[in-house]
This record gives C-alpha cells, structure tokens and sequence, in this order.
C-alpha cells in the first residue's frame, strides 16, 4: 500500500494527521498504526476517529475487516475516494461515542489521539464496550498531560480535555479492568536489532516517501556489531533480541527542537525582512513614479511659463513699437510746415502722405 500524499479537499489543518505532513508528526502516528498491525492480524476491526484513512488501510493489510468511523464527512469521503477499492474495508460518518454498528461485533478496538478531543470521554468508553466483544481489545493512544502540555508549557486548541496517567486510568478501568500500558515518546534512539530480523521485540522501519512499505530490520546500519563464537552453543545464548537504548533526559531531542526553532524564527525572520524589502521597493516604486509625474507637471508648467512669457514678450515689443509711432507722430506734428499744410489736406488738395 502507497501513502497518498495530501490532497487540496483535505489539507493538514492540524486537528488531524493526513500523510505526507512533515516533521515528527508523521513517526507517532504511523508507529501506532503499524504497532496495532500485530494485534490486528484475522480480527474484525474499528478504527474510531480514522480521519484520512490512512491507518485502517494500513491495519486492513493483516486484519479479516476494518470498519473506520470518523465525524467529519469531508473525510469520510477523502477515506472512501482513496481506500475505497480495498474489500475488506468500509467508512462510516458517525460520532464515536454513536457508531452505527452492532453490539459486541469488534476483535479489535483501534482509536488514536480522540479522547483528548471530546467532552463525552466516560460515553466514549462505554459505546467502546458496546461494540467490542467481551473477549476484546481496546487500544487506545491519550497525550499525556503532565509531559504534553504542562512541562512544554504548550496548549493544542483541538484539545478539549487532556488527561493525566491517573485520570485515563480512572476512565478506562471502568469499563475494562484489565489493562497493559505502554509508552510513546519521540526522540533520538539508539537501536541495535538482529539480521535478518528480530525473534523478540517489535522493529519496523519506514521511509517518509511511503510509510506503509514496512521492513522488520535496519537496512542501512551505520554500524555493525558482531558476536562470534568457535561454539554455536555459546551462541545460541545471545538471544535475537531488539535492544534500545533511550535518552532519559531527551537532550539531543532537545537540542534538536532548539535548533529547528532556530531555523523556523531565522526563516520567518527572512520572511519578515523580505516582506519589509518588497514593501520598501514598492513604496520606491511608488516615489518614483510621483516624482515622475512631478517632474512631468514641472516641465509643463515650464513649457505654459515659457509661453506665456514669449507672449508678454511679444506683448511688450508690440507696445513699444506703438509707443514709438505715436511719439514719431507726436513729434512730426509740433513742426510749424505741418500746421500750415493742414488745411490744404483737408481741402483735398493735398495727399495725407505728403505732409
């Protein structure tokens, strides 16, 4: 089985996991999946809260049927267009503490990260007994409160009601007195497995590319660590066993988160100083082309200046030159040949021109 990666109808919002998210989100949730795989393998199965889908394809792989129930039908219907073509798998939009299906009908009870979402967590529970046969299997995953929310100083606003160790405790013992506890922790490990594969133990390694395709050993070591005998006897008693060391104090996981906040707060900080640039070179834009426009209107205004200084120029010489003429006629008329041809031109007897 290929993992799809996530498609435009149901995008990672962060109240569900869907393949192809990236980061460490995408080790818890399909190691709890493949991790049921081995409680699965002839049961009749409910996965409560499948969301996308992915993982009861992944459990429909081993188990005789899977039945998963999710409230949204957005992905139901993401589950039935992509899982749809598996015989052995069916969907179903329901609420989880009200599924549709008959009394004590499940092997296997699968539900991961739900109660933490839902005020109805003691209705959950029981509609759990209802369906399950009495001789079967819850297996459920809850974030724990203490290490989750309360030392990290975080809060997830899909979370309705986060429980601690004693509170699931309480909730699930009411309706199932028998109980294994296991713990999930994402980190740095250190693993040492057998080839070709363990006899004791629970190893499956995937790749981010496709977390369904699932090997039982290490397939690129980067060490090797041999034990060698003259007696297969002396042998035989080193058990081919997983062996996993842990970081009690999560220091590189740590160190690890610390530096990829590091580079989250560097890249939006880029973001951050790139937007700051494009905003700057726009508003240069934008200057530029007012002092354009300025620089335009001012060559204008010269041009209408200009002219209209030319045209007082002219104004100006044109009122010269008529002052000129009428100081020469002013002056012509003060001589006494002037007065003495007058009357003679205005007998007609002599020409205007001539005086």
């Amino acid at each position: 089985m290929s993992s799809p990666t996530p498609t435009p109808d149901l995008p990672f919002t962060g109240e569900r996991f869907v393949p192809g998210a990236r980061g460490e989100i995408w080790v818890e949730h399909w190691h709890r999946y493949h991790f049921a795989s081995r409680f699965a393998a002839g049961k009749r199965v409910v996965d409560a809260a499948c969301g996308e889908g992915y993982g009861s394809a992944l459990l429909a792989r081993v188990a005789a049927h899977v039945t998963g129930a999710d409230l949204s039908a957005q992905a139901i219907a993401h589950a039935r267009a992509t899982y749809g073509d598996r015989p052995n798998l069916a969907f179903v939009e329901a609420s989880c503490d009200r599924l549709p299906l008959d009394d004590a009908c499940a092997d296997l009870f699968v539900t991961f990260e739900t109660v933490e979402h839902i005020t109805t967590q003691e209705a959950f529970i029981a509609e759990i007994a209802r369906v399950l046969r009495p001789e079967g299997v819850l297996l459920m995953s809850c974030p724990n409160k203490l290490e989750y929310s309360d030392r990290r100083n975080f809060a997830n606003e899909f979370h309705v009601k986060e429980l601690y160790r004693e509170e699931l405790e309480r909730l699930v013992a009411g309706r199932f007195p028998h109980a294994r506890w296991y713990g999930q922790r994402p980190s740095f490990f250190s693993v040492i497995a057998p080839e070709p594969k363990a006899e004791l133990g629970h190893l499956v390694e995937v790749g981010e590319e496709d977390p369904a395709d699932d090997t039982p050993a290490l397939a690129s070591p980067l060490y090797f660590l041999v034990a060698a005998s003259r007696s297969a006897a002396s042998l035989g008693m080193l058990p081919a066993t997983l062996s996993v060391l842990a970081d009690r104090g999560d220091w590189v996981h740590r160190d690890y988160e610390k530096v990829m906040k590091m580079m989250q707060d560097a890249a939006h900080h880029g973001e951050r100083l790139q937007a700051t640039l494009d905003e700057r070179e726009r508003t240069m834009v934008s200057t530029m082309s007012e002092l354009a426009r300025a620089h335009a209107e001012i060559e204008t205004a010269r041009e209408r200046h200009q002219a209209a200084q030319a045209a007082r120029e002219a104004e100006r010489r044109a009122h010269v030159e008529a002052i000129a003429q009428r100081d020469h006629e002013i002056l012509r008329r003060r001589g006494l040949r002037w007065w003495l041809r007058l009357p003679f031109v205005r007998l007609g007897l002599l020409d205007e021109g001539r005086r």
